[in-house]
C-alpha cells in the first residue's frame, strides 16, 4: 500500500485532531446519482483507493437511500483498519426513495447512527456529519446528541455540512467540530469570503466536495446529451442552456493552463483546491479506477504563485453560471 500526503482536520493542538489523506474518495456517484454504476467496479475503485493510500471514504445515509453505505461496507470488510469512514445523517429519504425533509432531532441522531453503522458493518464511525442543518431543531440540541455518540465511543469526530458561520460557531461551542464539508472549486468560490476564514479561526478543517464542479472540470461534458438519461445533473442549473455555455468557457480557460503544465484538467482543478490552504481536504468523486487514479495525480501538480494568480483571474468568484443546486434545494444551504 502506498502512502499519500496527510492533512489535519480540526485544531492541530487538540489531542483528537484527525489526520487524513489530502485527497479522499467521494462515493456518492457509485449509487446512481450520476447515472447507472457498476457495483463491482465501484468496489474495485474503493479497493484501489485504499491501495494507493487514500484513507478517507465519504458517504451518506441518503446516497442511494442507504445503498451507498452498504456498498462501502462491502468494500471495507476485512480492511476496516485501513480507512477512516465518514458518513452523514439528516436528509431523510422516504420509502419511495425521494427526499422527505431534514431531521436534526436528538432522538433521530441516535436512530440514524445505528442504521448507518448497521449498513456499513461497523460499530464506530470516524467522522459523523449532520448533512444539512435542521431549521426546526436548535443546532445545540443536534450537536449535543452527536456528542453523546462520541462520549459513548461510537463516533470519533463531528462535522457539519453546508452550515453558516453563525451555526458553525454555535455548534463548535457545544462540542469541537473537526470538519465542515461544503462545495468548493474553481466554479464555486463562495466559501472564501466568510466560511474559510471562520474555519481557520476556529481550527476546523474544510472538506471540499465537488472540487471538479460536479464534473464540469472532468473535461467529459460538453452538452447535456453527454450525461446519461438518468443522470441527475440533467436537471442541474449549471448544466442548463446558456449556463453551460458560460461554464464551458471557464473550463476551456483552465484546460489551457493544464495543457501548458502537462497535467490533466481534473488534476489541475483538484490541485488548485488543495493549494488554497493546508487545512483543506478534497474528496473528488470517482466510480471507476481510471478516474480515481487521474484525480490522485493532482498531488504531483505543483502550482507556483503565478499559476495560482492566473487561475484566480480565469475563475474569479461569481464566474460559475447557474445555481449550486436546483431551486428547491437551495433553501437548505448555509443555514
Amino acid at each position: 500500500m502506498h502512502t499519500l500526503p496527510h492533512r489535519v482536520l480540526g485544531n492541530q493542538d487538540h489531542a483528537r485532531a484527525l489526520s487524513v489523506s489530502a485527497i479522499g474518495l467521494g462515493c456518492m456517484g457509485m449509487s446512481g446519482v450520476y447515472g447507472a454504476s457498476d457495483e463491482d467496479e465501484a468496489v474495485r475503485t474503493i479497493h484501489a483507493a485504499m491501495d494507493e493510500g487514500v484513507d478517507l471514504l465519504d458517504t451518506s445515509d441518503m446516497y442511494g437511500a442507504g445503498h451507498n453505505e452498504t456498498l462501502v461496507g462491502r468494500a471495507i470488510k476485512g480492511r476496516r483498519d485501513e480507512v477512516l469512514v465518514s458518513t452523514k445523517f439528516g436528509q431523510v429519504v422516504g420509502a419511495d426513495g425521494r427526499p422527505a425533509g431534514i431531521d436534526g432531532r436528538p432522538e433521530y441522531v441516535h436512530q440514524a447512527f445505528e442504521a448507518s453503522a448497521r449498513r456499513l458493518g461497523v460499530d464506530y464511525i470516524d467522522l459523523y456529519y449532520q448533512h444539512r442543518v435542521d431549521a426546526n431543531t436548535p443546532i445545540e440540541d443536534t450537536v449535543g446528541a452527536m456528542a453523546e455518540l462520541v462520549a459513548a465511543g461510537k463516533v470519533g469526530h463531528l462535522g457539519l455540512c453546508e452550515a453558516s458561520v453563525a451555526t458553525l460557531r454555535r455548534a463548535h461551542g457545544v462540542h469541537p467540530i473537526a470538519a465542515l464539508q461544503s462545495e468548493y472549486s474553481l466554479w464555486w468560490r463562495g466559501p472564501e469570503a466568510e466560511i474559510l476564514p471562520a474555519c481557520a479561526e476556529l481550527g476546523i478543517g474544510y472538506v471540499a466536495y465537488s472540487p471538479l464542479g460536479r464534473g464540469l472540470f472532468s473535461g467529459t461534458v460538453r452538452t447535456v446529451e453527454d450525461l446519461a438519461p438518468d443522470d441527475r445533473r440533467r436537471d442541474h442549473p449549471r448544466f442548463a442552456g446558456e449556463n453551460l455555455d458560460r461554464n464551458l468557457a471557464l473550463v476551456d480557460g483552465v484546460a489551457e493552463v493544464a495543457h501548458e503544465l502537462g497535467c490533466t484538467l481534473p488534476q489541475l482543478a483538484v490541485a488548485w483546491v488543495l493549494a488554497r490552504s493546508e487545512h483543506i481536504v478534497a474528496i473528488p468523486g470517482a466510480k471507476r479506477v481510471q478516474h480515481l487514479q487521474d484525480n490522485l495525480g493532482a498531488l504531483r501538480v505543483e502550482l507556483d504563485a503565478a499559476i495560482v494568480q492566473r487561475l484566480d483571474s480565469l475563475a474569479p468568484e461569481g464566474a460559475g453560471a447557474g445555481l449550486r443546486y436546483p431551486q428547491g434545494a437551495m433553501a437548505a444551504l448555509e443555514r
